[in-house]
């Protein structure tokens, strides 16, 4: 799904251990030839699935300052790791910290798919974007199948809910939510 193993390194521990849970904002370059309320929604749905599950909350800003910024790019775009054209590489993001930590790189000459669309040789743009924005929140690669995290690319139904393995590596980084239950 994506060249992470190179592309992230290792965990910036002051991201990982920060208290305060408003920590990314989002700013798109939108792609050619999709529609961008569609496009957004697919983002926002996304990162709505690690909000869920940890004590973060997002907000999209317009700004270069934006903790995750997401771009669309074609072969090689300037950070070293070009994307191949349709197939293999989908996507790769860089662990939170300085510089290019935290954004998320999408390969142009996919056909992402939308909600509600169907092409069999498409891929879920909502699918890759959870998977990558795990790794601009700092979780790294899981090897067990079936999680977010697994490093090969899974389509996800629109009721996806994350697996335990994927809640727990959030919840250790970001914290927990509590829900209390009223007499």
């Amino acid at each position: 799904m994506c060249k992470c193993e190179t592309v992230l390194g290792t965990i910036c521990s002051d991201i990982a251990t920060t208290t305060e849970t408003t920590i990314a904002s989002l700013r798109t370059e939108q792609p050619s030839g999709l529609d961008t309320g569609g496009v957004r929604l697919e983002l926002s749905k996304a990162l709505d699935l690690w909000a869920r599950n940890s004590k973060l909350t997002f907000q999209e800003i317009n700004s270069d300052h934006a903790d995750i910024l997401v771009y669309f790019h074609r072969g090689y775009h300037g950070d070293g790791y070009p994307f191949d054209g349709r197939g293999q590489i989908l996507a790769h993001a860089f662990f939170p910290g300085k510089d290019r930590g935290g954004d998320a790189h999408f390969d142009e000459e996919e056909i992402w798919l939308l909600e509600d669309e169907s092409n069999e040789e498409g891929t879920s743009l909502f699918a890759v974007a959870a998977h990558e924005f795990g790794h601009s929140l700092g979780l790294a690669h899981s090897s067990v199948q079936g999680a977010l995290m697994y490093p090969w690319y899974q389509g996800l139904s629109p009721n996806y809910e994350l697996p335990e393995d994927d809640r727990h590596g959030i919840q250790q980084m970001y914290g927990k939510i509590f829900s209390f239950a009223t007499c």
